[in-house]
């Protein structure tokens, strides 16, 4: 028997008062559908912030879906809330708010906090828990070494619904539990520290690949339960694996269960269409002037930190929500009281987030996906930045796409491109980006943006990754850029497994992973990877030969590695200075025959006590066609020629 709706609420007065505020962030506690016991009775507790409704029900299949068997109540305090207790019903039960307006509509919402939705057309909310018994306590403990500014950082971004589908029926997408048995292995064998989910909450349009988000706080139903999301998640974390987690506080859709109009007003969403609607994506905009809406997003953040574990959040379009003429032509914006672009609401809440989630979650790290020019994205607030982890690096991503799209022969015109990132580099946290964007929509897959025949795209490509995870700042890659997916990247398909049965994406396989390795052991490579120290050029200028030579420094003055580039089709003797009595050896070479090179050895045929590129001694090293070799320091040769120099001193 199910009973009729009683008083009965989670909320306390300071709850209220913090939630007007826009300083409640864990509504997740209160808000949505609870499994509660009242006076020895079980059932379930609702609440739903709808301030303009005429009156609020929850309807199911428990009371035919009609909306005049269970309608909420409206709480004494105007704070907007309708609540009350169901007993009888248990977790489960599908269910919606029906919504009766002022203007006479009525309206099927979706839960806005439900913890869980229905896989199906009608997509109902379900009384879901995210009750689960974690057992990554050494991983949680141990984070904050994985997840620091001078740890390594290489991230496998992640489409769940196409990285791998079933051989039986590739219609069918594999479960949480499922990927997990595939994913954390191959992660762990790929040596990626961290792996990046493009958005797990529930959405509704395929094609949106995550990004049109209803469900904020529930994992998609495409995959599974929120518990079998937290064991993927646990999994990952056991095999020393982090876990980002996309997410999008920039817009949502127009969906007619989601948060558009949620309650016959512009609820969620700024009124005024000019900072209301994205023209781009058809969707709507959150307005972060208002305090309960910063609440529920912030609490958002909050909740896939605290309940799933993530390790990070990277934060979809920030550019969108900085600017108030983001894709809009002169008329469609009004600029702030400043007479400037900048979304001052935005810019408050973002700041305002990042101080919530690294006080509640030090150990975690915030990434914006901005490809603006925002001056101190990742600057600490109290220097008035906007408090980011890392910022993604979009103009070194461009400019070396747009190189290595050139033919070698003309390289030497477009020289600027691979060098012009270290002019901007320190001024943020930087990562790295191939990313999704990069291989859909007519761009091609990355070896296909590569020149020349197959030998010579696979040389382009591994090439290309050499001076990527050399490079200052963290690294992100796409799934299928690892073993050169050819076709682009298909959200309704799983990846081209198939082709590591050739040797030669085999070989681009295997040198990824040796990279992965390599810049989780050589400090050189991220210690210093935020500031000055960690860089210098010795070979910037050669843009007749296509040739760059740097060096990446550890904190200590003996960890240093040598990266030289040649990035024309043929091998040649080239000069190299380097500081005195210092020797080399190579370590990594991208055209070695295990990675599908030539195998032309990149070898130091002699030392020369004469100066070059403003050092005092110089090597000459054989440089292999469209290579990337990394050198090593000798620390032992460099302290013995020290230690004759002092004697015979």
């Amino acid at each position: 028997m199910i009973h009729p709706i009683e008083p009965f609420s989670l909320f306390t007065d300071f709850d209220i008062h913090l939630f007007r505020e826009g300083k409640h962030f864990k509504l997740y506690d209160k808000m949505g559908s609870h499994k509660v016991e009242k006076e020895g009775r079980n059932g379930v507790y609702f609440a739903v912030w709808a301030p303009n409704a005429k009156q609020v029900s929850v309807i199911g299949n428990f009371n035919e879906w009609n909306a005049e068997k269970h309608p909420l109540l409206y709480r004494w305090d105007n704070s907007g809330i309708w609540e009350g207790f169901i007993e009888g019903l248990d977790l489960g039960e599908v269910y919606k708010y029906g919504i009766q307006t002022y203007s006479g509509r009525f309206l099927e919402k979706g839960d806005p906090y439900a913890l869980q939705w229905e896989r199906a057309i009608q997509a109902g909310s379900i009384v879901g828990t995210t009750f689960y018994e974690w057992n990554d306590k050494d991983w949680m403990q141990n984070r904050h070494q994985k997840n620091a500014l001078d740890a390594p950082f290489s991230v496998y971004e992640v489409h769940l619904g196409s990285w791998m589908r079933g051989t039986d029926d590739p219609e069918r997408f594999f479960t949480y539990r499922e990927i997990a048995e595939r994913l954390v292995p191959y992660v762990k064998e790929m040596n990626f520290t961290h792996v990046e989910f493009m958005p797990v909450m529930e959405y509704p349009f395929d094609p949106s690949w995550g990004y049109q988000i209803t469900g904020f706080y529930a994992a998609s139903s495409r995959f599974g339960s929120p518990q079998d999301l937290m064991y993927l998640i646990e999994e990952l974390h056991k095999n020393d694996i982090g876990v980002i987690l996309d997410w999008v506080p920039s817009h949502f859709p127009g969906d007619a269960n989601g948060l558009h109009f949620f309650d016959g007003s512009f609820l969620y969403e700024h009124e005024d269409p000019r900072k209301g609607f994205h023209p781009d994506w058809k969707s709507h905009i959150f307005n972060y002037g208002r305090n309960e809406v910063k609440s529920f997003l912030i609490s958002n953040a909050c909740f896939w930190l605290d309940r799933y574990h993530a390790d990070g959040l990277r934060v979809d379009a920030v550019r969108s929500m900085l600017e108030l003429d983001y894709s809009r032509a002169e008329g469609e914006w009004e600029p702030n009281i400043y007479g400037d672009n900048r979304n001052l609401e935005a810019i408050e809440f973002i700041k305002e987030f990042n101080i919530i989630v690294y006080r509640e979650f030090p150990d975690i790290q915030t990434i914006a996906e901005d490809s603006s020019d925002f001056p101190k994205v990742t600057k600490p607030i109290y220097e008035d930045g906007l408090g980011f982890g890392m910022k993604w690096m979009m103009g070194w991503m461009h400019d070396t796409l747009d190189y290595f799209e050139e033919d070698p022969i003309a390289r030497r015109y477009h020289h600027n491109k691979l060098t012009f990132s270290t002019m901007y580099m320190n001024n943020e946290n930087y990562m790295l980006p191939l990313s999704h964007d990069e291989v859909v929509h007519g761009k091609s897959s990355l070896i296909f943006k590569m020149q020349g025949d197959e030998w010579q795209k696979h040389a382009n490509l591994r090439a290309m990754y050499t001076y990527m995870y050399a490079h200052p700042g963290n690294k992100l890659l796409f799934m299928g850029g690892e073993f050169g997916q050819t076709h682009e990247w298909d959200f309704s398909q799983s990846l081209d497994w198939h082709l590591l049965q050739y040797p030669i994406h085999k070989g681009l396989q295997d040198f990824v992973k040796k990279l992965n390795a390599l810049y989780k052991t050589e400090t050189a490579l991220f210690e210093n990877n935020f500031n000055h120290y960690g860089f210098e050029w010795i070979e910037a200028d050669d843009a007749d030969n296509s040739i760059f030579v740097f060096l990446r420094k550890g904190k200590t003055e003996d960890d240093v590695l040598m990266t030289v580039l040649n990035l024309t089709p043929r091998t040649f003797d080239y000069k190299i200075g380097t500081d005195e009595g210092t020797k080399w050896q190579v370590i990594l070479n991208s055209d070695d025959k295990e990675f599908g090179g030539s195998g032309v050895i990149p070898e130091i045929k002699w030392y020369e006590e004469t100066g070059w590129n403003n050092k005092p001694n110089s090597m000459i090293v054989t440089l292999p066609p469209l290579s990337g070799i990394i050198l090593k320091q000798n620390e032992k040769v460099i302290k013995i020629e020290k230690n004759k120099l002092d004697h015979n001193s």
